[in-house]
């Protein structure tokens, strides 16, 4: 009788942890290690399109606030580097944005020349096609093979500190669910 209970435990705790993985977005530094800066010629539109952007994936613009910060602005007044009518403004040298719709989000450095000069990004966050990723029915439940494999895209060797709390808060949380499920099963 323990002998199959080992292999459902098994199971049950790679489900658990893949979806908590889903659950938990990726966090991307904006530039790398980098960071938000004129300095380095930072491409921020060759960054950005080296990743895959999802819901729920925070983005982190790490910078010195004595000269820079962040502004996320419209389509056009990221095109122009208008600073006039911002929908958000952030000046911490270390801001964690959380994604939480689809589409294009548009930031740049309100600093006089620093726009002009590059410093500015678009994120895009595209939705996935419904034909590549179709939702299962009740009737017809995925096989455990045909999951998606769970990806964490860390944007440099070097963590920063958001990236090692939600990992941490990711690892803690797998061990609480593994210990429950054994307590259970004893």
């Amino acid at each position: 009788m323990e002998n199959k209970r080992l292999p459902a435990l098994y199971m049950t705790m790679v489900v658990c942890g893949s979806l908590m993985e889903l659950a938990i977005g990726a966090v991307y530094t904006v530039g790398d290690s980098a960071g938000w800066t004129t300095i380095g010629n930072v491409n921020y539109k060759q960054w950005a399109a080296t990743k895959t952007f999802k819901l729920g994936d925070t983005i982190v613009f790490a910078y010195n606030k004595q000269f820079h910060n962040v502004m996320q602005v419209s389509h056009a007044d990221y095109r122009s580097c208008n600073i006039s009518a911002p929908i958000a403004t952030h000046s911490t040298g270390n801001d964690s944005i959380s994604i939480k719709t689809y589409g294009h989000h548009f930031y740049l450095c309100a600093v006089p020349g620093h726009c002009q000069a590059g410093q500015k990004v678009d994120i895009n966050v595209q939705k996935v096609s419904s034909t590549l990723a179709p939702t299962p029915s009740a009737s017809n439940p995925p096989a455990l093979a045909s999951l998606p494999s769970p990806s964490f895209s860390p944007t440099t060797n070097a963590p920063n500190s958001v990236g090692l709390a939600a990992s941490s808060a990711k690892s803690f949380i797998k061990v609480g669910l593994a210990i429950a499920i054994f307590v259970g099963m004893v």
